[in-house]
């Protein structure tokens, strides 16, 4: 039962960040997409998170740990560089293709 209740949260935090770049990235004003960012930077968080504790248990392996945590880094990267100082746009990398 834990297994499945920390898969579950795990994927409930992880689909929150890709959700809430796509909610912010509809507002109007600049300082909106902002704040939505750092709310997607909180839910990236908690997903690595769950996934220590998952590793903590041996659900997943400590290699499986590390390329989410390489991952973990570029995803942060992106969404630091998001937030573009007073410009008003959003970084190219994050626009809908």
């Amino acid at each position: 039962e834990e297994k499945f209740s920390l898969s579950s949260q795990t994927l409930r935090s992880s689909r929150s960040i890709t959700a809430t770049i796509a909610e912010g990235f509809g507002r109007f004003h600049h300082q909106e997409n902002i704040q939505f960012c750092r709310i997607a930077k909180g839910s990236l968080y908690e997903t690595l998170d769950h996934l220590i504790c998952a590793c903590d248990e041996e659900y997943i392996s400590k290699a499986d740990l590390k390329k989410f945590k390489d991952l973990f880094g570029d995803v942060l990267k992106l969404l630091n560089g998001s937030k573009a100082k007073d410009s008003g746009k959003f970084a190219p990398n994050l626009r809908p293709r």
